[in-house]
């Protein structure tokens, strides 16, 4: 019988036999019959012999129904970390109800393989050091990851200092390849660069200046070594 067909009224169990792929799952079988895989934990308060009711297998059915949907939320996780919200998201994919899928992310957190703050910590930390962006893109991805936005206020509070290097070091970066635009240019694209990026303009305004005064010296050196060049 498939994990679909309609359960039976009841019977007696003949036989539990765990899975050859899966050993931390047991199929049930009432009365000769397969009927539904349960969790192993759950196989192990039964025997057989004893008679279910209804009730009792619609029980189990959701246990083992339960248990998959922990199994598959286990696995998206391994390949990276997720917020809450995505996990619901997926499970709610996979065909779990509202109520089992509450369920599952509160067991998820209780174990440790969810936190939204942690998660928020890490997003900002990989796209401070592989793709930097300022408060307003963070922001905005971390809302859509459906994290809280009290969270994500307290998470970016903490990176603040990280954040005004981050601009520093994708100006430095940016302002190399504006280096041969007039000095209007180069400020206003290096602005516009920078907030695209989602950097606050009161924290972009001085690393541009610092950065246009730091070119406009350079060219004095350059030349006045060039004057002195001549001048031998």
């Amino acid at each position: 019988m498939s994990e679909n067909k309609p359960l039976p009224a009841g019977g007696r169990i003949t036989a539990m036999r765990f899975q050859k792929r899966n050993t931390d799952r047991v199929n049930l079988y009432l009365d000769g019959e397969y009927v539904l895989a349960l969790p192993a934990l759950e196989a192990a308060r039964l025997k057989v012999g004893q008679h279910l009711e209804a009730a009792d297998l619609e029980r189990l059915q959701g246990l083992g129904a339960q248990q998959l949907w922990y199994d598959k939320a286990i696995n998206f996780l391994a390949y990276r970390p997720r917020s809450e919200a995505e996990v619901g998201r997926f499970l709610r994919e996979k065909g779990a109800d509202e109520a089992a899928g509450a369920a599952i992310i509160a067991k998820l957190r209780q174990a440790g393989y969810v936190d939204d703050r942690a998660f928020a910590r890490w997003w900002v930390e990989n796209r401070q050091t592989f793709n930097p962006r300022g408060a307003y893109v963070l922001r905005s991805e971390l809302r859509l990851k459906g994290i809280p936005l009290p969270i994500i206020e307290e998470i970016l509070a903490e990176g603040q200092a990280d954040a005004a290097e981050s601009i520093r070091t994708i100006a430095t970066a940016r302002a190399r390849r504006l280096a041969s635009l007039d000095a209007r240019t180069f400020k206003r694209r290096l602005s516009d660069f920078l907030l695209r990026r989602g950097f606050a303009y009161g924290d972009i305004a001085p690393v541009v200046e610092q950065l246009l005064q730091e070119r406009e010296q350079g060219s004095e050196m350059s030349s006045e070594t060039q004057i002195e060049g001549e001048n031998t």
